[in-house]
């Protein structure tokens, strides 16, 4: 049958430009193995096959072999109509068992060179292969940015510290929005819903983050509530954040959290001596409990990490720090409250 008597359904909603070329290029290679239904002999519209006839045409074809053509014999109008539909839609139901199709196209040579899928609309790049289960376990748990090679002994990674003291403190949650990020950094006092993105897709804010002069680690929460392996991988995740990024340049400072006494043992892992440090006194001036929690692992943390410096969020609690110098930055949300002019 020649395709210049084929006709297009005009009411077809099915946008095939795209499909075009990889249809062809499959033609091409394995020739035409499927068919084209019209409407009838002396209706010849087509209703399923708008793609192959397309990429016939662009490949130079005049005919198409009689053998490749089906007709919607006894079918009414309207289930011509509803058929041309539900054959497209059906043809999105079904998805790919993406490792097994990694593992086909392996043994069909997809690497040397045979047999060239990205022709055809695949992504290898995508398509991680059988058995990958570990790989992407992996993935969730970040360990292509921070794995056991990166910790010591302790099993947290050591951070290198800094004498970076910030002159201003600004909220990852304003980051975004921020159009003067000069001379600002990054703090994470904030609810960890706020910043969860960063551990999701942690490559995915680098350029975000190297706007700022630094950044303090994330501070995930330590309630008393939590179980302890709980608290001890929020510090293990704050940890290996703030590893790679200072691996990819940026100035990091670490924080210091703790919730009771039984943290003590982890919740300062991975914290170098004699670097600047953050603590925030959010919740602590008006809780007696969180007062004297905060009075213990303040001594303790001194002692164990000797801080050069420590930046305290949130207002000074009428705590000795002793010789230690202290940068206090205000609470943007008191702040804002009580009508005065914040400082982050």
């Amino acid at each position: 049958m020649r395709i210049e008597d084929i006709i297009p359904y005009e009411k077809n909603a099915r946008h095939n430009e795209k499909a075009i070329p990889k249809v062809a290029e499959s033609i091409r290679q394995f020739g035409l193995r499927g068919s084209i239904v019209l409407e009838s002999k002396t209706n010849p519209v087509i209703v399923t096959g708008h793609t192959r006839v397309a990429a016939m045409k662009s490949l130079g074809w005049s005919e198409v072999p009689d053998d490749h053509i089906e007709y919607c014999d006894g079918l009414s109008k309207d289930e011509i109509d509803a058929f041309r539909i539900v054959d497209n839609k059906t043809g999105e139901i079904s998805t790919w068992n993406i490792a097994l199709l990694k593992a086909e196209t392996k043994r069909l040579n997809l690497t040397n060179g045979k047999l060239d899928f990205t022709k055809y609309g695949f992504k290898p790049k995508n398509v991680k292969p059988y058995g990958a289960e570990r790989e992407r376990t992996g993935d969730y748990y970040n360990l292509t940015i921070c794995d056991r090679t990166r910790c010591i002994d302790d099993g947290y990674p050591l951070l290198n510290g800094t004498e970076y003291v910030p002159t201003d403190l600004l909220g990852f949650n304003y980051a975004k929005s921020d159009t003067k990020p000069e001379g600002k950094s990054l703090h994470f006092f904030l609810d960890d819903y706020q910043f969860e993105r960063i551990w999701n897709n942690p490559k995915e804010y680098m350029p975000l983050l190297r706007k700022y002069e630094a950044v303090l680690t994330p501070d995930w929460s330590l309630y008393r509530d939590m179980p302890l392996p709980m608290q001890a991988w929020n510090i293990y995740r704050a940890r290996a954040i703030g590893d790679y990024w200072e691996r990819e340049g940026l100035t990091v400072i670490p924080t210091l959290s703790w919730s009771d006494r039984e943290s003590f043992s982890f919740c300062f892992k991975g914290i170098p001596k004699d670097s600047t440090v953050a603590v925030s006194t959010v919740g602590v001036k008006n809780d007696t409990e969180a007062w004297q929690l905060f009075r213990e692992g303040m001594w303790k943390a001194i002692q164990e990490v000797q801080p050069s410096h420590i930046l305290l969020y949130g207002g000074n609690i009428d705590f000795d720090f002793k010789h230690i110098p202290v940068t206090e930055y205000a609470n943007s949300v008191t702040t804002r409250w009580s009508g005065k002019e914040k400082r982050d």
